[in-house]
């Protein structure tokens, strides 16, 4: 896992990610997860800018929250 931004960056972005893409974070951690089976955080992050044309800011901390939270899973 990736630290991408400090964590007051990262948070800003999320808060952004709805109004600049119409969609819910919960719906691009979503997206992310029925993706392909990419392996790498940069991969992950390539195919979302590509595939779904989004600012590489926001690709980017999509990625890191979807892998906190699977990592949080991990743990309980």
């Amino acid at each position: 896992m990736s630290q991408v931004f400090s964590e007051e960056t990262h948070q800003n972005l999320l808060a952004h990610i709805p109004q600049c893409t119409g969609r819910d974070i919960s719906d691009w951690l979503r997206t992310v997860d029925e993706g392909p089976s990419l392996i790498r955080f940069e991969e992950k992050v390539s195919w979302l800018r590509g595939e779904h044309n989004l600012a590489y800011g926001h690709a980017k901390a999509i990625v890191h929250e979807y892998d906190l939270r699977r990592a949080a899973r991990k743990l309980i």
